[in-house]
C-alpha cells in the first residue's frame, strides 16, 4: 500500500495544554546519583535528548534509558527533539562505558536505544551487538530491552540484534500510516512492520509504540493496532505527543486519560500481552514490567 499524507493549507492553531497533563520536576537523591553517573561516564540518554516527561520519575528510581551511537541523528523526524546532522565517529569504547554504568547503577532491567546512523554501512548494528554483550558480561542478571532503528531495511544489520537476543526488542511505529510521511520523514510504515515481523520470526519478544494527538482518527489507531498484531507484536505503548519545540509538529489534540484507558482495553482484547497507555507513557516507561 502506498503511504500518503494529506496536505492541510489551513493555519494550525496552538492547542492549549489541559490541566490534567502535568509533569513533575526531577528531584531527589537517586535522580542526582543517576545524573552524576551519566555525566561522569559521558553517556547519552534519550531521557535528556528526547525531553522525556518521565525523566524525574525514572531517574528518581535509579533507572535510565541509555542512547548509544552518539546524540546526533541522521534523520529529521517531525516529532523528535534529538539533534539532526552529521554524527561524530563511532566510539568503540562506548559499549564498555555503558556496561560499567549499568553495573554502577545496579540496574535490573536496562533499556538501550540509539540515534539513526544511516551514515555508516552497518547502521550502528555492530556497536549495538557489542553493547548487549558488554552488559551481559558485566551484569549477567540484568535483563535487556533494545529500542532499535529500522537500519534502513538492511536486514543483515537487523540479524546482529537477533543474534545477541535481548529479552525484548522494541521498534516504534510512532504514528498511523497516513501521517508517517509527515511525522517520520525518512521512515516507512511498512518497513517498520517488516522489522517487527522479522524480529518475531527470529524468536524475539517484540514491542512497539505509537504517539497520539498528531491528527490521527480513532479508526486509524485501531487499524494500527491490527497492523501490529498482524506481525505478532507482544507489547504496545500509547502516549500523548508533546511538541518539544516550536519548530516541531504541533499537537493537534490532547487525548483524555479515559480514552487512553479505552485504547488499553481494546488493545488487550486484540491480543497484545501488555498495553501501557496514558498521556505521559513513553516507549521505556515501566519497561521492567514488560518482561514475561
Amino acid at each position: 500500500m502506498t503511504e500518503t499524507t494529506v496536505a492541510n493549507t489551513a493555519p494550525r492553531q496552538r492547542v492549549p495544554k489541559p490541566k490534567w497533563l502535568r509533569v513533575k520536576l526531577p528531584t531527589g537523591e537517586e535522580y542526582k546519583k543517576v545524573r552524576e553517573i551519566v555525566s561522569d561516564h559521558k553517556l547519552h540518554t534519550i531521557c535528556e535528548s528526547g525531553n522525556c516527561p518521565n525523566m524525574g520519575e525514572c531517574w528518581g528510581e535509579g533507572t535510565a534509558t541509555f542512547m548509544i551511537l552518539g546524540n546526533i541523528c541522521t534523520r529529521s523526524c517531525g516529532f523528535c527533539s534529538v539533534v539532526t546532522g552529521r554524527p561524530d565517529a563511532v566510539d568503540p569504547f562506548e559499549p564498555a562505558r555503558v556496561a560499567n554504568s549499568v553495573s554502577l547503577m545496579s540496574v535490573k532491567h536496562a533499556v538501550i536505544t540509539s540515534v539513526d546512523r544511516d551514515d555508516i554501512p552497518d547502521g550502528g548494528s555492530e556497536i549495538w551487538a557489542a553493547t548487549v554483550r558488554a552488559i551481559r558480561r558485566k551484569s549477567p542478571t540484568t535483563t535487556l530491552e533494545t529500542l532499535i532503528p529500522d537500519f534502513a531495511g538492511k536486514w543483515d544489520n537487523l540479524e546482529r540484534i537477533i543474534d545477541v537476543a535481548p529479552e525484548i526488542v522494541s521498534h516504534n511505529l510512532e504514528t498511523v500510516r497516513r501521517l508517517t510521511k509527515e511525522v517520520r520523514i525518512q521512515a516507512k510504515y511498512d518497513r517498520s512492520l517488516e522489522v517487527l515481523r522479522r524480529l518475531k520470526q527470529g524468536g524475539m519478544k517484540t514491542k512497539s509504540g505509537v504517539m497520539l494527538g498528531l491528527g490521527e482518527t480513532e479508526d486509524e489507531v485501531l487499524e494500527t493496532m491490527d497492523d501490529l498484531r498482524s506481525v505478532k507484536v507482544d507489547i504496545l505503548t500509547l502516549g500523548q505527543y508533546l511538541q518539544p519545540t516550536p519548530k516541531h509538529l504541533p499537537v493537534q489534540d490532547f487525548i483524555h486519560p479515559d480514552k487512553f484507558q479505552e485504547y488499553k482495553e481494546i488493545g488487550l482484547q486484540k491480543g497484545f500481552r501488555y498495553v501501557e497507555s496514558g498521556p505521559l507513557v513513553r516507549s521505556s516507561y515501566h519497561a521492567e514490567k514488560h518482561i514475561f
